[in-house]
């Protein structure tokens, strides 16, 4: 049930419209008898709406709204006056009013009035929320001249229906880049379908891209549409694209040279209406170098290459993003606002972020409201890892260890696949980037070690 307060400096005035409100639209009531009262009232209860007179003595309505302007107070005011002026009207909406009436105007119309404002607002806050979290909307967030940059190119190819591969370390924001993408473009309308190649299970990976029709195979009890018919006058993100088997590079490299495709178990060939945006954090020429991605397939997807620079090449953006992910946080977990103190700031900008860029210092940020109680968030709170003092510790498992009794051999080679491992989730398993900090020859050295080992991603 909505609380609306009305403040009016007439009690038989705002009496009326406390009980016309309760009885005629089944809302809630306060009512304020001046400016001053309301502006305390506010502050304390939860108000779905304002019904504002603007003509008081002391502080009048406008006052009230300059007030809530200023605080960033964005309840929904329907102001009303008996003057019947509309200039009066105009500047309140200028201060913010989200519409006004006047004080004959029938109950019913008022009651209406209440209700559009309040939904009004419930929508506005729902696609702020949808916004924030990334979602359909995300921003991507930066001012460095490496995001101008990058928005600059996005915005280019937005229009353009050719294949996009969006490349990048993980954390860094691809996938805001291709919804980017998409909303820059003609297909803005159409359907945005992200598909997670990395996380679907070999054996339904044809499914889950081209779909399948009943009975095509052990426990397909229906037609079922895959990701490219489902985007269809949209747009297709595969993410970890470099993660693909060979059959389904081959199967996604036929969609793309000649448009078509057909569902598992059918042999009706159907046309794929989709723009394809894929995104990699891996290094796919060295893929193909080692044959665990086809040459001919990274040709079609790279008709247009974009890359996200990783946060340690933005760093002047981090205090941006930790701004704008506190208040994400503490809306979320329904805390009080905080703030940095400029020495938390300080340590935030100076780590480098390698180890998951901008996913990682959004794990930070919820890690210190969780951690501090008080209303600034201080450097002894930032944890070790990145340069504070440890007041948040990080979760790990100890370094694993062999069993008493091994041989010098058997230790030499646990230290070295280890030595390595770490390396590779340094680099975010970026080969090349890898072999150069360990002082090997080339990515080909670093490879035969791996498969030595056993590791890979």
């Amino acid at each position: 049930m909505s609380l609306i307060l009305i403040v009016d400096d007439v009690p038989a005035m705002r009496d009326q419209y406390a009980y016309d409100l309760q009885r005629l639209g089944d809302f809630t009531t306060l009512t304020a008898a001046g400016g001053a009262e309301a502006l305390q009232l506010l502050a304390a209860e939860p108000v779905d709406c304002l019904i504002l007179d603007l003509e008081m003595p002391g502080v009048d309505g406008f006052e009230v709204l300059a007030t809530l302007k200023k605080q960033g107070n964005r309840v929904p005011v329907i102001v009303y006056t008996g003057t019947g002026s509309y200039d009066r009207c105009v500047r309140a909406v200028k201060l913010g009013a989200y519409g006004f009436l006047a004080k004959d105007e029938p109950l019913e119309r008022v009651v209406n009035a209440v209700e559009n404002a309040v939904a009004w607002s419930g929508m506005r806050d729902e696609v702020k929320k949808l916004r924030r979290t990334g979602g359909v909307g995300g921003e991507i967030l930066g001012e460095s001249r490496a995001m101008v940059t990058l928005k600059e190119q996005i915005d280019k190819l937005a229009a353009i229906p050719s294949a996009v591969l969006v490349q990048g370390e993980s954390g860094s924001g691809k996938e805001l880049v291709a919804r980017r993408l998409h909303e820059a473009g003609p297909r803005a309308r159409g359907p945005f379908v992200a598909v997670n190649c990395a996380a679907l299970p070999e054996t339904m990976i044809e499914s889950e891209l081209f779909g399948h029709v009943k009975g095509a195979f052990t426990g397909a009890d229906r037609t079922r549409k895959g990701a490219f018919e489902s985007a269809g006058g949209g747009t297709l993100f595969l993410d970890e694209v470099g993660e693909l088997p060979a059959a389904a590079q081959a199967k996604l490299l036929r969609v793309l040279e000649n448009g078509e495709f057909a569902r598992l178990g059918s042999h009706d060939v159907l046309r794929a209406e989709s723009r394809v945006v894929a995104a990699t954090n891996r290094d796919l020429a060295i893929e193909v170098t080692a044959g665990n991605f086809r040459e001919d397939l990274l040709f079609r997807l790279n008709t247009h290459q974009v890359r996200v620079p990783p946060l340690r090449e933005r760093l002047s953006d981090v205090t941006l993003l930790a701004e704008h992910f506190l208040a994400l946080v503490c809306e979320s977990f329904g805390v009080r606002t905080r703030s940095f103190a400029p020495e938390t700031l300080a340590r935030l900008q100076a780590y480098d972020w390698a180890r998951n860029n901008v996913r990682e210092l959004r794990n930070v940020v919820e890690r210190l409201v969780v951690a501090g109680d008080g209303d600034v968030i201080g450097p002894d709170l930032v944890p070790a890892e990145i340069g504070g003092g440890g007041g948040v510790p990080t979760p790990g498992a100890a370094p694993a260890t062999l069993p008493s009794g091994s041989t010098l051999k058997e230790q030499r080679a646990a230290a070295e696949r280890q030595i390595i491992l770490t390396a590779l989730e340094r680099n975010d398993w970026h080969i090349t980037n890898t072999a150069a900090q360990l002082g090997l020859a080339d990515h080909s050295s670093l490879l035969k070690i791996m498969r030595r080992h056993g590791l890979k991603r």
